[in-house]
């Protein structure tokens, strides 16, 4: 059971693809399968299960899988595109937000794990599968500037408190760009070379778009390519809401050591399993080489909800706010931040607007000790 679960991600892609072939009321299949999963991911128990996969060869075919169908959704989308010029505005945006969808879950995470690891051949296919969200580029920002700045003010993928998911999402977005480009960049002068030499990443990222771009407007022309890119576009900015519910509010000292507490798990079942663990995340801060079904779950943990449902709350800043990460950050502050972070988590309190609950709990223990 430990490795047939992984491949759920792997139907959801193959029932997507198949669905926009057979075309109709079907292209609906991806898009609707976020709020099923949503609901069911809520309402069942938390998953702590460690697994137990001791064939990482084996373990890894369903990573491989889904990041290597990720493009394949593309291309079945264009061939829709092509079978069917008559469709309807609600079937194209029913497509379009389908592959949105499909580019976060599974293939983020698929990606995630394959460009994490050892291994030449593993490491091309995890960035170059990053094409259909435009952004073949991203695992430099994500190993060299996210895994070492993580839960403070230098790391763009931590959300600082009081911000809402509408203002990260498209500062995030400029930020891991332009932080990609920079490392790339300096990388570059480091051996000797210009920084924008012709060896720089980002000029394959653009060729590898074209090529398939081309592709794609072949089945299709310029109406697929359009469908394409609205998918794609889509999923750029919803990868970075993703960080927005792993990180926010978080705080650690800048060059301080990264512990489990730095980052928030989401232990559902199916958050884990679509996610290849990477809501279960805690460990891959404090080992990055570590592979998906290696990760333990962390039992200290504040419980958060399933990340479906972090995501919808998200949606409407006052419910996210007051009902999910405001109990989760007081219950941080108080019991796991050490007095040096919780002098800073106190600031971002006061400048967002919160409640100083560290005033509140002195105050409850004067009360109780008068």
């Amino acid at each position: 059971m430990d490795y047939s679960r992984y491949y759920l991600g792997v139907l959801l892609q193959l029932a997507v693809i198949a669905s926009f072939l057979i075309g109709g009321p079907w292209v609906w299949v991806g898009i609707a399968s976020l709020p099923v999963f949503g609901i069911i991911d809520s309402l069942l128990p938390n998953d702590f299960a460690i697994r137990r996969m001791a064939n990482k060869a084996l373990a890894d075919i369903p990573a491989w899988l889904c990041s290597l169908l990720g493009p394949v959704v593309y291309v079945a989308a264009a061939v829709w595109v092509a079978r069917n010029p008559a469709a309807t505005g609600w079937e194209y945006a029913a497509v379009i937000a389908s592959c949105a969808w499909l580019s976060v879950i599974p293939l983020v995470p698929a990606t995630h794990e394959l460009y994490h690891q050892r291994g030449k051949l593993r490491r091309f296919v995890g960035r170059y599968a990053q094409i259909c969200y435009l952004d073949c580029t991203r695992e430099i920002a994500h190993v060299v500037g996210h895994h070492i700045h993580v839960a403070t003010t230098q790391d763009g993928d931590t959300a600082p408190r009081g911000t809402s998911l509408y203002a990260f999402t498209p500062k995030a977005v400029v930020h891991s760009t332009l932080e990609a480009w920079s490392s790339e960049s300096d990388n570059l002068q480091a051996m000797g070379k210009g920084r924008w030499s012709i060896g720089h990443r980002l000029y394959k990222a653009i060729l590898i778009q074209i090529v398939f771009q081309t592709g794609i407007h072949l089945i299709g022309g310029w109406t697929a390519n359009a469908v394409v890119l609205g998918g794609m576009v889509g999923a750029r900015f919803w990868v970075e809401s993703f960080n927005y519910f792993q990180h926010y509010g978080l705080i650690r000292l800048p060059g301080g050591q990264i512990d489990r507490r730095h980052v928030w798990n989401h232990l559902k079942p199916l958050s884990r399993t679509l996610g290849f663990e990477i809501t279960n995340h805690a460990d891959h801060h404090t080992n990055s080489y570590a592979a998906f079904h290696e990760l333990k779950p962390d039992t200290k943990w504040i419980p958060m909800p399933s990340v479906f449902v972090c995501f919808f709350s998200a949606l409407i800043p006052p419910v996210w706010h007051n009902m999910v990460i405001k109990p989760a950050l007081k219950r941080w502050d108080n019991e796991l931040a050490s007095p040096e972070e919780r002098a800073l988590a106190r600031e971002q309190n006061r400048r967002a607007g919160w409640p100083d609950w560290f005033e509140e709990q002195a105050g409850q223990g004067a009360a109780a000790a008068a």
